[in-house]
């Protein structure tokens, strides 16, 4: 693509992608989005949420899309950013390092702070079960997915289909493990015939979110892994004690059913008080299988 034709995006992305130190108001709150959807759709929302959150809080907000988790793992440490919507994974990673903790954890309809992890294969694949993928070219969402790795991977090793390295590729066969950036692009191998299988979360094949109606029509699922523990909005550690409680209410204040629409575009799910260390208990043995597979 030409530099031209580049430019609009570029300027659509940085207007998004702010550094929390330079754009926020002094005595503003800093309140991160991890970027799983598309900066562009997140634009009214953001608004919304800064004039929402700021008016709650009677202090400025400044609701940020930064170009990973790891710019909010960082900003939790340095002190930039205060609080953050990310994965359990990520909330892990944080409490690890000890600069950040749980504020609110999601919680579907049915009552479950979890969801399914799945594995997807074509609607015309002679796979039954991931028994039948041994060595056959497949596809995790990214090295770094809670569902589309992670988790994954803790199954195959329970199921006993790995070997004491944890390495996919020990099952898989040399050459067949792809990462990708995202669901996507998991997806878009499967669908053009470079995967057999791809390891994503449920809501790309079973609600209308990251596919076309035709894509998932082309698309079933072989297998489901879980329990994934739901996302979380996390605060840092150093944030005022006073501030962090008058955030968990004003965030707790979009459940109410004239916000749930906001809610649900930004955090997809009911936010609760949560225990920490349970949310993510069965978290630190597949995240620790999942740093000795990416060492090989």
């Amino acid at each position: 693509m030409k530099l031209p034709r580049l430019l609009p995006l570029l300027r659509a992305s940085l207007a998004l992608i702010a550094v929390p130190a330079l754009f926020a108001a002094p005595g503003g709150l800093v309140l991160a989005l991890k970027p799983d959807k598309n900066p562009e759709v997140l634009r009214a929302e953001k608004t919304r949420l800064e004039a929402w959150l700021g008016d709650r809080l009677a202090r400025p907000v400044e609701v940020i899309i930064p170009l990973s988790a790891t710019v909010i793992l960082e900003g939790f440490a340095n002190g930039t950013i205060d609080a953050g919507y990310l994965s359990a994974t990520d909330l892990v990673n944080a409490r690890t390092r000890g600069s950040a903790d749980l504020l609110l954890a999601g919680e579907f309809a049915d009552g479950r702070r979890a969801y399914d992890s799945y594995w997807v294969v074509r609607s015309d694949s002679p796979h039954r079960s991931i028994e039948d993928l041994r060595g056959r070219p497949i596809a995790f969402a990214s090295r770094t997915s809670t569902s589309g790795f992670i988790i994954p991977l803790l199954d195959l090793s329970r199921r006993g289909l790995l070997g004491p390295d944890a390495d996919p590729a020990g099952f898989f066969g040399s050459g067949n493990v792809f990462f990708g950036v995202g669901y996507v692009s998991a997806i878009q191998r499967v669908l053009e015939g470079d995967a057999d299988a791809a390891a994503v979360s449920y809501y790309v094949l079973d609600e209308d979110k990251h596919l076309t109606a035709e894509q998932r029509a082309r698309l079933r699922r072989l297998q489901s892994q879980g329990p994934v523990p739901s996302h979380v909005i996390a605060a840092r550690t150093t944030l005022p004690a006073a501030e962090r409680d008058a955030l968990r209410l004003a965030l707790l204040g979009l459940n109410d059913p004239s916000q749930s629409d906001l809610r649900d575009r930004l955090f997809t799910t009911r936010l609760v008080e949560a225990d920490a260390a349970a949310h993510v208990a069965d978290l630190t043995e597949a995240i620790a299988l999942a740093k000795k597979a990416l060492r090989q």
